[in-house]
């Protein structure tokens, strides 16, 4: 399934760049990166009467438990068990992590990217994890189904993190901005633009906007003006004079008391 998905939207077999937006334009839902509590990381939900669905994951400052979440969120999508109420390690959730893994280190990919190694080290697994983005264990467990290790060096490297790759080998510069990226509220994109065209049409506030993205209203209304989206004024024959608020004036003030001025 994951190869399908990868031909269906012909993704051939290098590493996939960002998945929130490429989950939102191959499926047309709604993805979410939300604040929640540290043991959550995604979550799927479906809409019955629009027949919509939202994936939530978590802003961490782990980016390939992340993209981890993404794709098994995906899986979800795909099998059609999102709206399940599924135990931790049932089949359904392990096959969800075995999609996460083939469509974030395609084989085919894999061994385009390693070729013919004599003996695959540690600074080859960080090849993998920074090449693909994905954590260490399903790099080491792509590297073994791919015949590059033995299981016991799966069992050994599963216990190493990403951060002491990218010191150890020299790339936690992008390791970094990697965490900036993960760590960034993101409102789905679809109902960003259409709070953006409404804020162009004066329907919607700046500061709605920000409360949606999470961030200051002063740069909303930056990025926006430097775009050439401002409010619209509404022109007067817009309104009609049913359509207009009633006003109560008060002139108790302007009342003649019976003293002279």
């Amino acid at each position: 399934m994951a190869e399908q998905f990868r031909e269906e939207h012909r993704l051939g077999v290098q590493p996939l760049g960002d998945l929130v937006a490429l989950i939102e334009q191959s499926t047309g839902h709604d993805v979410a990166v939300l604040d929640a509590e540290p043991d959550e990381h995604g979550l799927t939900m479906r809409d019955p009467v629009r027949d919509r669905v939202f994936i939530g994951v978590a802003r961490t400052p782990h980016p390939m438990r992340q993209r981890s979440t993404l794709a098994h969120e995906l899986a979800h999508l795909i099998f059609g068990d999102h709206a399940q109420d599924l135990a931790e390690r049932s089949p359904a959730e392990k096959r969800a992590d075995a999609f996460a893994r083939h469509l974030l280190v395609p084989q085919e990919g894999l061994r385009e990217f390693l070729g013919v190694v004599a003996k695959a080290t540690e600074s080859t697994l960080s090849d993998v994890v920074q090449r693909f983005l994905v954590s260490p264990a399903i790099a080491a467990i792509a590297m073994r189904d791919a015949s590059y290790i033995s299981p016991d060096t799966v069992s050994e490297w599963k216990d190493l993190y990403t951060p002491e790759l990218a010191t150890r080998f020299g790339w936690q510069d992008q390791y970094r901005s990697l965490q900036e990226d993960s760590q960034r509220l993101r409102a789905p994109q679809s109902l960003v633009a259409r709070a953006n065209a409404g804020y162009a049409a004066g329907v919607v506030s700046a500061q709605t906007i920000a409360t949606l993205r999470g961030v200051s209203e002063e740069q909303v209304v930056k990025e926006l003006y430097e775009v050439g989206l401002a409010p619209r004024s509404p022109a007067e024959a817009d309104f009609e004079v049913e359509d207009l608020p009633t006003v109560t004036v008060d002139l108790t003030g302007l009342e003649d008391d019976g003293e002279d001025a």
